[in-house]
This record gives C-alpha cells, structure tokens and sequence, in this order.
C-alpha cells in the first residue's frame, strides 16, 4: 500500500484493523459472497442519490448492487449504469388506487422478499417525501430488524426516524449520517439538548472536538446505543459508549451528491463486516470470548493482535472506514477538479482511495 502522508498515525493504525474485516480475493468465492447490498430510495424527482449511492457499493467491491426505487425513477436509474439491477418496486401515491386505504405490509411484501438474499440496506438517498413510500419503507425497516439485517439511514429516511425514533431504538445493526440540520432534528424529537457542530463552532470555548463527541453520544445514548456518523468539518463517529473522530482530510466544496457515496461505501464495509463475522475466509485469529460492551474494551480490541474484534468493535471501524474513504475521494476529487468538483467525480476515486487508505488484505490475489 503506497503511504498516504497527510493521515495521522493513529489512523494508521485503525486502517490496518479495517483491513481485517476486507474479505481477500481468493479463487474459491462464487458470485454475491462478498457483498450483496441494495439502497432503497430514488423517486421522479430525485434519481441521481440513488445511483451514487449504489455506484459507490459497487465500486468499492461489493459483488452485487441492487437499487429498490419507485416505478417512474427505474428506467432513469438504470440508464445511469449497466452495471446496477435495478428493481421498480417502491409504491407511491401515484401508484395505488387509494392512497389513503392502503395495506403497508401487503404493499412491502416485494421488497421483503428480497431482504433474505442481501447483506445490507441503504435506506433513504433519492427517497422523497410521499405518504404511501414512507408507510411502505417504515414496514421494511421493521422487518430488516426482526431479521437483524443491517441498514445505513440517511436522507428521508432518517425522516422516517424522526417521526418514530422506537423503530430503531436500541438496534445495534444501524448506522445513522445525519448532517447538521439532521442531527439537530433528531435530538429534538428525542428531547435531547446536544448542542450542534454549528453551536460548538459559535461557542469557541474548551475543547471543540471533545464537545463535539459528547453531543454525538448523548444522542446515541437516547438511541439505545445506535451507531450515530455525525457529518461535518469533520465526521464524528459514536455508539454511545465510544466515539472516533475522522481526522481524513476532505475537499472544500459541498456539492449535492456526496453523502451518497458515504451511504453506498458503509453499504459494502457492512456486507464485508458480516462476512468477518461469518468465517467466510481464515483471519488467522482466534475467537474473541466476549462482546465489548464497554470504552476499553472496544480499544483492547483495537490494540490486540491476533484476536477476531466483536460486532461492536467492527461496526465502529466499519463506520469510521466509510467516512474516511469519502473524505478521501472528496479531497482527491477537489484536487483534480476544484470549484467545479460534482458527485460524480467522488465516483471515480471511490477505488483509489480505498487503495490508498485501507489496501488489499495480504491473501489478495490480484492479479493472475
């Protein structure tokens, strides 16, 4: 791996843990084993979130990328890419004969008969704001967590948890990318006062980043313990019990569009995270005897050799790798084209910047 001079040596570290939870490319995986991942989410007005999403999955290495959009959003999905499967399976208003006597469950059903053959959900990029796909999503969400299926909320879809914070409190399986405005709403519909990246900058007393993780882990704490990746100047990563900041540099302009790629790259890193778990290859390390459930345990964790992390452990560092690679595609993209940077071209270093941050697991073959 070519050595990266502006990532910290802390970082470092933490890349070579992520490292761990990347499947190799061995010879005897088959077609889907290293990753099947669906985004739920594009409508008429809004295709583009999707695909950047879906793209960034399969960039980054998942085996198989699915996106579940609404009718009229398919054929402009998949006009973006060949490479995607795309499945027009989310109602609408536009859809139903009767928008106000609908049977959620019923209407979900296709949807959740896919749920079986796929590792992860990214539930919200492009989703829109209709009554009927809401109700629909909102029965998805419950089943994917009756079956433990990990999801990545974001956009509508933290929406939807906004207005029913109990769907996933206490999921540990859920990783939530609020930005400033939506982490705000959340603690407010949880009753929480945490002050905002926004409120800590204006304050400029103490310690910024230390204020900053605290606001993320009392919201995460109301949360029952989910997974909270608080974007900003920079991503703060909390369970409620332990917090990462990424200190990856990123780009300077704020284009729409750039969230998707987080969504999509927690995608893969979550498909990638149960097969770890699943044994799907030999990592050399033995059995962990217990779940961290605490600060210090996840950094024995981090700090021990030769011994396979928790769930816990992973879907922090599943976190903080899905940020890290985004802030690198940002900055390796604002390189390259400046003011006019669009999400298009955080697309393009998706593969780069995994490269160049994590790298290939030692059994990688490659080439042949």
């Amino acid at each position: 791996m070519e050595s990266v001079h502006h990532v910290s040596a802390s970082s470092k570290i933490l890349f070579g843990k992520v490292r761990k939870i990347v499947p190799p490319m061995l010879e005897k995986f088959h077609k889907g084993q290293l990753g099947r991942v669906a985004v739920i989410g594009g409508c008429a007005d809004y295709t583009g979130a999707p695909y950047f999403s879906a793209i960034a999955s399969a960039k980054l290495g998942c085996d198989m990328s699915h996106v579940l959009c609404e009718r009229s959003a398919a054929p402009v999905v998949k006009s973006y890419s060949p490479n995607l499967m795309v499945h027009p399976l989310l109602p609408s208003t536009d859809t139903v004969r009767d928008p106000k006597s609908i049977d959620a469950p019923a209407l979900a059903g296709p949807i959740i008969s896919m749920l079986s053959r796929l590792h992860a959900l990214v539930i919200g990029p492009g989703l829109g704001r209709d009554g009927v796909t809401l109700k629909v999503v909102t029965e998805v969400i419950k089943e994917a967590r009756s079956r433990s299926i990990p999801f990545i909320l974001d956009a509508d879809g933290l929406l939807i948890v906004t207005e029913d914070p109990n769907l996933i409190k206490g999921y540990k399986e859920c990783i939530l990318t609020p930005n400033v405005v939506e982490f705000g709403r959340l603690a407010k519909a949880l009753g929480v006062k945490v002050a905002s990246q926004v409120d800590i900058a204006k304050d400029g007393n103490g310690d910024k980043t230390s204020k900053e993780s605290d606001a993320c882990e009392e919201l995460s704490k109301a949360l029952g313990g989910v997974t909270i990746l608080q974007k900003g100047p920079h991503d703060v990563i909390s369970n409620g019990v332990t917090s990462i900041i990424s200190d990856i540099k990123g780009g300077l302009k704020r284009s729409g569009g750039q969230g998707d790629t987080l969504t999509g790259s927690l995608g893969t890193l979550l498909a990638w995270r149960a097969a770890y778990h699943n044994k799907l290859w030999d990592s050399g390390e033995k059995d962990n005897e217990k779940e961290a459930q605490s600060r210090d345990d996840v950094q024995t964790e981090l700090d021990s050799e030769g011994k396979r992390m928790s769930p816990t452990t992973t879907l922090l560092l599943a976190a903080w790798a899905g940020s890290s690679i985004t802030r690198e595609c940002s900055r390796r993209a604002f390189e390259a084209k400046g003011r006019s940077m669009q999400a298009s071209d955080l697309t393009d270093e998706v593969h780069e910047s995994f490269l160049r941050l994590i790298g290939e697991p030692e059994d990688s073959k490659t080439h042949l």
